[in-house]
């Protein structure tokens, strides 16, 4: 992944020690550290977005469009010339390349992540956005599966379910950036070495996702 345990520490101490911007280094923490891709994305305040676009359909969760992705494996210094482009951007990661995404209501997370924990199954980064969703972080292509999975499962109607999965072409927002101007999105389960470079399949994690989603639902 290109780090080093130097790296780790310039990034882990670089704010306090050259007075990088919280944003540059939680950039730097997710491209050198865990191998995502991140772009700088909108805010929004007083139901603005910062885009500019008087009719934008999701004020403060996007990306700039004009933005460039910071690759993984970017170094602090890269984050900070960056970002310096775009002060105040919020963090958001690209889906699809190094995870998908299985997005359910928040409340129904929370209750599969501890059955998930206790059963003793792999997991990965849990996020929770202020809209009062959970996103748990899977292996890239689960999105394009999602649906022939649950079937094979016996979900005969998955459209039933408060259970969608999110992949290529799509973003979130990452902790601790604020989205839509609604509060910031935060941690349930935070990224480590191996949960962040590897994460669990969904046919791992989809049945207790789908039956604890349902049973909320019922």
């Amino acid at each position: 992944m290109g780090f080093t345990i130097g790296g780790i520490r310039e990034i882990r101490s670089g704010s306090r020690r050259r007075g990088r911007s919280s944003e540059c280094t939680t950039v730097a923490e997710f491209t050198g550290l865990w191998g995502w891709d991140v772009v700088p994305g909108a805010r929004a305040a007083a139901g603005a977005c910062s885009c500019g676009r008087a009719d934008c359909a999701a004020p403060g969760a996007h990306p700039l469009d004009f933005a460039p992705h910071v690759q993984a494996g970017a170094t602090l210094d890269e984050a900070t010339k960056t970002w310096a482009e775009f002060p105040g951007a919020s963090v958001m990661l690209p889906v699809g390349r190094a995870f998908d995404v299985i997005e359910v209501a928040e409340p129904a997370g929370r209750r599969a992540l501890v059955r998930l924990e206790r059963m003793g199954l792999p997991l990965g980064p849990v996020t929770a956005t202020p809209e009062g969703r959970a996103h748990f972080f899977v292996a890239p292509g689960a999105a394009a599966e999602l649906p022939q999975l649950l079937y094979r499962m016996g979900w005969d109607d998955p459209t039933s379910l408060d259970l969608h999965g999110l992949g290529s072409g799509t973003c979130i927002t990452a902790p601790p950036s604020d989205r839509g101007g609604l509060g910031p999105v935060r941690w349930l389960r935070p990224p480590s070495l191996d949960t962040a470079t590897k994460p669990p399949a969904a046919r791992l994690l989809l049945g207790t996702l789908a039956y604890v989603t349902h049973r909320s639902r019922a």
